[in-house]
């Protein structure tokens, strides 16, 4: 019973471990889009951003199941006591991942003027070819990523993962200062700050490679003192040469077969593939799914406004575009890192047969989520002027940004909604829907681009991510056994959001008469709005009774105490 206790507060604290590196990870991906805007101005924002999902893409469809599947035969031959077949899923997956890396490398650095002339514009050309390097370096991590995983050893992955972030925007930054002090047009720019991408993958395997020979050594020590130990037992009693009967055991395990005795033949590698691609696949399609959705930007936003101007005002214009992204991205960031919390309840309530857990917690997780993404998505908007100045120094295309803010809302409810989904078993359904949504954005970016230009790709966003948490949620609510009142799910919501939005343009219209025009102006009119819109939204959603006394004193360690101010304060009874 101990040694349970253990192994489940070690998976746990691992657990903890990834997510947080996942978090610093992302902020950093997330944050440093700023700094790019800065330096390099919006044409290189706009390069960077066209290339960026398609190479997402490429790294997904090189990487995404890989890890997972290896992470799972490892530890199923961690528990048979097999070294060698541990070694054997690590040597087979880094094959792969060098094959897929190297191809995928070859075919975007040689490609990338094909590449180029089917987005639209020979801009990218550079940029496209700095990022295949990555390529190399990026899947041999994640083979090595999973077989830590797989050994319940999640330090070496998180290390390795905010490493790579690390290094790839510190080397961004610097070529940035340097490329624009010489001179450099911006697609050379924008290919400098791709080059960051390859450093970063670089840095990151080297990681894993320190932690890799670390581990071998570890090993051989064990093993070393292992056989001193077994001197005089008998051959056929010692580890790795089990009786027939036990052997015949472990092969019942899938993937058994395969894996055992790798180094016996072609044969029993191609049987190890097989069953790892059986695996793998399928996560890898799923996980195609949300960077497909940016991915539909890259190859019609270019187009569709090359018709009105040239190649480098057009990059422009898709840089001005994506300057709210980052934002709302922080917004799905923060709902995809709590979401993951829901999976593992729900799965274990759906095993039990527990339906009212299940209606309990699902329409907790939807309140909650849809609340911070409503929050979100009017104060984005509603502080969409100044935050574009703060961030970016001017005020171009703040029309643009809050439209793009409003994709908040929909992406946090696509995000929760997915989760628990997956907790309740339906994995496939919520990748059914984003593709879905992917084809709506395709449709109404060609409808609307034309005649609105940028500000229709971002009307387009908001109906595709709409759509697909429309999806999502209808399917839901019939697997949860749900049906929410009009009142409590949107128009208790609006109230609170209007609440917000009559606070916040009073403090604007304040701030307009006593503070000078200025970035530092529009710094303390951010900070200050995003202060008292958040105050005054949770003081609504609070007195229409939108959270309970009871959710928030579940809160961990801040709950009580935030529930007894507010009682003191009379805004919950």
């Amino acid at each position: 019973m101990k040694d349970n206790k253990n192994a489940a507060s070690g998976l746990l604290k691992g657990a903890a471990v990834l997510s947080l590196a996942a978090i610093v990870s992302k902020l950093l991906g997330t944050l440093q889009k700023i700094p790019l805007q800065n330096i390099g101005g919006d044409g290189v924002f706009g390069i960077y951003n066209t290339v960026y999902p398609f190479y997402t893409i490429v790294i997904t469809l090189a990487t995404a199941g890989f890890p997972t599947v290896v992470s799972k035969f490892v530890a199923e031959q961690q528990a048979m006591g097999e070294e060698r077949g541990k070694r054997a899923v690590l040597q087979m997956a880094s094959i792969v991942m060098a094959v897929l890396g190297i191809i995928g490398c070859v075919l975007m650095y040689f490609g990338a003027p094909q590449l180029a002339a089917w987005i639209g514009n020979s801009h990218l050309i550079p940029a496209l070819r700095s990022a295949a390097p990555a390529l190399l370096f990026i899947p041999l991590s994640a083979s090595l990523r999973g077989y830590f995983q797989g050994l319940q050893n999640m330090i070496p992955t998180a290390v390795s993962q905010v490493t790579e972030q690390g290094v790839r925007v510190a080397v961004m930054i610097a070529l940035l200062f340097y490329l624009t002090g010489t001179g450099g047009t911006e697609a050379v720019i924008a290919g400098g700050a791709l080059a960051g991408s390859a450093t970063g993958g670089a840095a990151g395997l080297a990681v894993m490679l320190l932690y890799w020979r670390s581990h071998r050594k570890q090993e051989k020590r064990r093993t070393a003192g292992h056989g001193h130990r077994e001197a005089g037992i008998p051959a056929d009693l010692r580890p790795g040469d089990e009786p027939a009967a036990e052997a015949g055991l472990k092969a019942d395990k899938p993937g058994a077969d395969a894996v055992h005795n790798l180094a016996g033949g072609s044969r029993l590698g191609a049987g190890l593939l097989k069953e790892m691609l059986r695996y793998a696949i399928p996560i890898c399609l799923a996980s195609l799914a949300i960077p497909l959705l940016s991915l539909v930007d890259t190859f019609t936003l270019p187009r569709l406004l090359s018709s009105t101007m040239d190649g480098l005002r057009v990059m422009t214009e898709v840089g001005v575009y994506n300057r709210g992204i980052p934002l709302v991205q922080l917004v799905t960031m923060l709902a995809s890192s709590l979401s993951v919390l829901f999976i593992p309840l729900l799965a274990e309530m759906n095993l039990r047969g527990n339906r009212e857990g299940i209606s309990r917690q699902t329409g907790f997780a939807l309140r909650w989520f849809w609340l911070i993404g409503l929050a979100s998505s009017a104060g984005l908007a509603l502080l969409a002027g100044p935050i574009n100045v703060m961030l970016y120094e001017d005020g171009i295309g703040t029309g643009t940004f809050a439209w793009v803010a409003w994709t908040a809302a929909p992406g946090a409810m696509v995000t929760i909604t997915a989760a628990l989904l997956q907790g309740l078993g339906a994995v496939r359904a919520p990748a059914v829907h984003l593709l879905a949504a992917a084809v709506l954005k395709a449709a109404l970016n060609v409808l609307l681009v034309p005649q609105l230009g940028i500000t229709g790709a971002a009307i387009a966003g908001i109906a595709a991510y709409t759509a697909a948490a429309a999806l999502n949620l209808a399917l839901l609510l019939r697997r949860a056994g749900l049906r929410p009142r009009l009142r409590d799910a949107l128009l208790r919501p609006a109230a609170a959001a209007l609440a917000m939005a009559a606070a916040v343009l009073l403090l604007r219209l304040a701030a307009a008469a006593v503070l000078p025009p200025g970035r530092l102006a529009a710094l303390a009119e951010s900070l200050l709005g995003v202060a008292l819109g958040a105050a005054v939204f949770a003081a609504a959603a609070l007195r229409a009774r939108l959270v309970s006394a009871a959710e928030l004193a579940a809160l961990p360690r801040v709950g009580p105490k935030l529930l007894r101010l507010l009682q003191k304060l009379r805004l919950l009874r």
